[in-house]
């Protein structure tokens, strides 16, 4: 198994990593696994190129590295499911495989998939790893886009890094959809949606670098009036999401990419989503409890 740098020549620019040498239909040694989780501290997102793996395999793979989390954060109701495993539908699809129509309440929530976020940063112990697995992909359009936390830190005038060092935030569902004018939440999506904190800054546990914790999901900081502290994020936001912090992901049928959300941010990028089948599917691993969830 080998993982190499891909992307711009710039020493500043070393977070993707392609990784090559391994089917994962198959079962990974722990040499292996040990290997991927340093190519994950390096880099922070590894793309994994014609794996053409079950829901079964993708979950085995998984949990070298982790336990999955326990729910999955939607709109879509159990019985509606399209996917049995413990496996989040990225899918523009319904449980009969067709496409969703252009009204249809779980598309209206699945464009909040195109802001800036973090997975699960909206849960009290937010996501460790997401793995993506690219089953079929439209024509054109439907990229990912992933933006470095850890260079985009710093990156910050010192100004700035000493601002936001000791700032608690508010993550929900909620904000983030909220933003697209999506309200449509009943009584119990609003409750498994209400906010919880996070550190705006935090310090990766194996490499001890510091990352900026910003996410759609943002919608108080502590301390601050919300129109400022909205204002505040949007402008780290724009900062932190510059083109030289940025890589584009063109999904190939049988990719798979492993992302930490301890140190990116990503977003989906538009495509022709009512005429178009884009089925994706993600694992994604819990992380650490929290700074913000130990003091509770």
């Amino acid at each position: 198994m080998d993982i190499k740098h891909i992307g711009p020549a710039n020493p500043g620019w070393d977070f993707i990593g392609e990784v090559s040498g391994i089917d994962l239909t198959q079962p990974i040694s722990p040499a292996e696994v040990d290997a991927i989780e340093a190519g994950m501290d390096r880099y922070g997102v590894l793309v994994f190129h014609n794996q053409h793996i079950t829901d079964e395999q993708q979950v085995a793979f998984s949990v070298n590295f982790g336990d999955l989390e326990a729910t999955l954060a939607n709109v879509t109701k159990p019985e509606d499911r399209r996917l049995k495993l413990n496996i989040a539908d990225i899918s523009n699809l319904d449980k009969n495989n067709q496409v969703l129509a252009a009204d249809d309440k779980r598309r209206m929530f699945n464009l909040g998939n195109m802001l800036w976020h973090s997975d699960s940063s909206f849960k009290a112990t937010p996501a460790k790893y997401s793995l993506l697995s690219g089953r079929a992909v439209p024509k054109a359009g439907g990229d990912t886009q992933f933006a470095d936390m850890r260079a985009a830190y710093d990156a910050f005038p010192a100004d700035i890094q000493t601002l936001i060092e000791p700032l608690i935030t508010e993550h929900s569902l909620i904000y983030s959809r909220g933003q697209l004018g999506f309200e449509a939440f009943d009584a119990e999506e609003r409750r498994a949606f209400a906010p919880v904190l996070q550190r705006l800054v935090r310090t990766h546990p194996v490499t001890g670098r510091k990352s900026v914790f910003l996410s759609s999901h943002i919608g108080v900081i502590r301390g601050m009036l919300t129109p400022e502290a909205r204002m505040r994020i949007r402008d780290l936001t724009e900062m932190a999401t510059q083109p030289r912090f940025v890589h584009t992901h063109r999904w190939q049928a049988g990719d798979l990419v492993i992302w930490d959300n301890r140190t990116t941010m990503h977003r989906a990028r538009r495509y022709n989503d009512t005429g178009e089948v884009r089925d994706m599917r993600r694992t994604t691993i819990e992380g650490a409890p929290t700074v913000m969830q130990q003091a509770a």
